[in-house]
């Protein structure tokens, strides 16, 4: 019983960490443009179908084939913003809405018009042989992404922090009349904010896909996941988004382990409204970013 329960709290930690890339992205994006992107899942979605494309048909190694989906990623969301959400910016708020649902529509009937319904495998240098600790069975692949994507939330936190385009977001999300007072060039900022939200978005289908497979609707669920965490998380703060992530893949893990995985989907919401019944302003003390 207690290896079934460590085994599956370790699974749960790498997929919340992947869910928290993907809530980190929304949050960005929602923070300085105060829109929902319903297409995160598909930007999500396509980091996955990038990175298969740059090993199988560019014979990239895995490695810098995430780096190349996350780019890939980053230009199909700015070309997003230019062409779907920058002029309706200033029209209701349920227009823009619709915008990215409309295109996430689009992406994943585009993707399964170019490859196919049918699930494929990112080729990857990792041994399929388990590393033993103790009681729990690891792999070299699973570690890895648990340490990419601590790596990414990681970075994504500095970002905001310490540097000039950095502070620039942070500045826009907090007072945006003020911002553009002082001279920040909010296009440009608005840009890079979408074009960083879907790289991160790109990261975690490339991760997560290379562990299961990449298909054209698996963007669907980690969509919703994302938008709890940030509930969870608390809009800015980085390190709560990241843990309240942690915690969902725990609650997830024990729940596929000791009651049944038709419920893991819902232990979702339930892990949300408890979360809120005792901190109604979610995780947000830790990593507190202000974006």
């Amino acid at each position: 019983m207690l290896e079934l329960a460590l085994q599956q709290v370790i699974n749960g930690l790498l997929v919340g960490a992947i869910y928290a890339l993907m809530a980190l992205g929304l949050m960005v994006i929602l923070g300085i443009l105060r829109i929902i992107n319903m297409a995160q899942g598909e930007l999500y979605m396509l980091g996955g179908y990038f990175c298969y494309l740059s090993v199988v048909t560019l014979g990239l190694p895995y490695f810098p084939a995430i780096g190349v989906a996350m780019a890939l990623t980053a230009a199909v969301g700015m070309l997003m913003d230019r062409l779907t959400v920058r002029p309706l910016l200033r029209r209701p708020f349920y227009m823009v809405f619709l915008s990215t649902f409309a295109v996430s529509i689009i992406l994943q009937n585009a993707a399964e018009l170019l490859w196919g319904p049918d699930p494929q495998t990112i080729p990857t240098p990792f041994s399929p042989w388990p590393i033993v600790i103790g009681p729990v069975f690891l792999t070299s692949q699973r570690l890895f992404i648990l340490f990419a994507a601590t790596l990414g939330a990681a970075a994504f936190f500095a970002f905001l922090r310490w540097t000039r385009v950095g502070m620039a977001i942070r500045a826009l999300a907090r007072d945006r009349d003020t911002a553009l007072l002082m001279g920040i060039d909010a296009d440009r900022i608005q840009t890079i904010t979408f074009g960083l939200g879907s790289a991160l978005a790109g990261a975690a289908g490339a991760l997560l896909g290379a562990m299961f497979n990449v298909y054209p609707t698996m963007g669907q669920l980690p969509l919703l996941k994302g938008f709890t965490l940030v509930v969870m998380g608390g809009m800015g703060s980085v390190g709560g988004i990241f843990s309240a992530g942690l915690m969902l893949g725990v609650a997830e893990g024990l729940t596929a382990g000791f009651i049944s995985t038709g419920y893991v989907d819902l232990v979702a919401f339930v892990t949300m409204l408890l979360v809120l019944m005792v901190r109604p302003e979610g995780l947000s003390k830790w990593g507190k970013a202000g974006a």
